[in-house]
């Protein structure tokens, strides 16, 4: 009876559905091993931004470039402020607001923006407080230049003067006149009485939507497996039943033949 499973027809199905699972089961594991990794990544950012506030701060140029390793700990510079912008479209505690952005420019010659703090409304540079005046030590946490459309940051254009809606070296080079750093501190205190703004992990580090989706496609992969599986038996009960129903005599013989219709 089960001898169709040698026709040519079988031959090539049987093949197709033993290549066919162990791929679908090899993608799957992999976009699994690719959700984990960053579930991974996420849990090593928090805990080091966690214990990056107590540690000592460090030197600015020792932490540089920004990576997964250096974004959040917590660095010191020194120099004085120049340029203040705001960025608007920031929620902090549930609420929303705008950050208090000043060009901190060193002896490098270059400016390092420093988020001095957070304040709630409207941005409005009317009641936002000036930066101190003189050479200035500032210590905070150490972030990798934002990209908009990531992490909540907004890509919108055509902002008024002096705000900006990303905090990134490519964003600000055509707002003030100063060579940047590829980098921003956020203060352990705010200052002037604004509320400190905390470090945030680096992009491709937290469980956003691209870790979402590799869960989805994990799913996905899985279920195509499933139904390969499944179309296989149903082909094959089906295919068991013509030739029960051809040894009865109640169909033609040839199961590759197609019954002809009658009338």
């Amino acid at each position: 009876m089960y001898r169709f499973l040698l026709t040519p027809r079988w031959w090539g199905i049987n093949v197709f559905v033993l290549l066919a699972i162990p791929f679908c089961v090899f993608m799957g594991s992999w976009q699994l091993s690719r959700f984990e990794d960053r579930v991974q990544d996420h849990r090593v950012a928090t805990e080091q931004a966690a214990s990056g506030r107590d540690e000592a701060a460090r030197p600015l140029a020792a932490m540089l470039p920004v990576d997964k390793n250096t974004s959040g700990r917590r660095v010191t510079a020194s120099g004085r402020y120049g340029k203040q912008l705001l960025v608007p479209g920031r929620e902090l505690d549930g609420r929303r607001g705008f950050y208090v952005l000043t060009l901190l420019r060193t002896d490098s010659g270059r400016a390092l923006p420093v988020v001095r703090g957070w304040l709630p409304g409207t941005a409005d540079a009317a009641k936002t407080p000036a930066a101190p005046a003189g050479e200035v030590t500032v210590t905070g946490a150490l972030q990798a230049s934002e990209t908009p459309g990531n992490n909540g940051v907004s890509a919108q254009g055509g902002l008024p003067a002096g705000q900006t809606a990303a905090i990134s070296s490519a964003s600000l080079v055509n707002l003030v006149p100063y060579r940047l750093y590829d980098a921003w501190v956020t203060l352990d205190k705010g200052d002037a009485g604004m509320k400190a703004v905390p470090a945030s992990t680096p992009d491709g580090s937290g469980l956003d939507l691209k870790a979402f989706q590799n869960l989805g496609y994990t799913g996905e992969w899985f279920v195509f497996a499933g139904f390969v599986v499944f179309m296989w038996f149903r082909l094959f009960r089906r295919e068991v039943e013509f030739q029960r129903d051809a040894a009865l005599g109640l169909v033609p013989e040839d199961p590759e033949r197609e019954p002809v219709p009658s009338g």
